[in-house]
């Protein structure tokens, strides 16, 4: 199993939890087992028709996952996936 690192935000759908264990062979294996503990998550870092929301990154290991096969990048049990939420905003 690989270890899914949660941003502060998500962490309430995860019962608290910084890192979660799931299962999968590629990113999108394991975004579907994720949602599938979880459910609450889904539509924080997933569109209604399954594509990553905008301000959503994910990494695994250090890789961003647009640069290596989106969804279809590759998982190794020995990986670690961070799912990243993007601020924007503020005052001048």
């Amino acid at each position: 199993m690989a270890d899914v690192r949660l941003p502060i935000v998500l962490r309430a759908h995860a019962g608290g939890q910084s890192k979660v264990a799931v299962s999968g062979g590629t990113v999108g294996e394991i975004l579907k087992d994720l949602v599938g503990q979880y459910p609450g998550i889904a539509g924080q870092i997933l569109m209604a028709d399954g594509a990553l929301h905008k301000f959503v990154n994910i990494y695994v290991n250090d890789d961003d996952i647009r640069y290596i096969g989106k969804f279809e990048a590759p998982v190794k049990d020995t990986d670690t996936i961070t799912i990243q939420q993007a601020v924007a905003g503020g005052a001048d």
